[in-house]
């Protein structure tokens, strides 16, 4: 699974503004989205493993926190999925 587009680096290395977590722009194609760790790469999340995922990655960071939390686009949604479904 690639998402090239609109993946970039927000800004440089290690600055005080980079966000420690970045969630890639929302697809229907997926009930996942793709979910950057600073240092530790993109992982697809469903919306129930999200928190706890940030949690282990970064136990003191408030999942909300829009600065450190950066959303390419429609924050908190996630595409609809029913059990069962592939």
């Amino acid at each position: 699974m690639t998402t090239s587009s609109n993946i970039t680096s927000s800004s440089g290395a290690g600055t005080a503004g980079e966000p420690l977590v970045r969630v890639a722009e929302f697809r229907t194609d997926s009930r996942y989205r793709l979910v950057h760790f600073k240092d530790a790469g993109w992982k697809p999340l469903a919306p129930e493993e999200f928190e706890p995922e940030v949690r282990q990655h970064f136990p003191d960071l408030d999942p909300h926190d829009p600065v450190r939390v950066r959303w390419d686009d429609r924050p908190w949604e996630w595409p609809a999925w029913h059990p069962g479904e592939a």
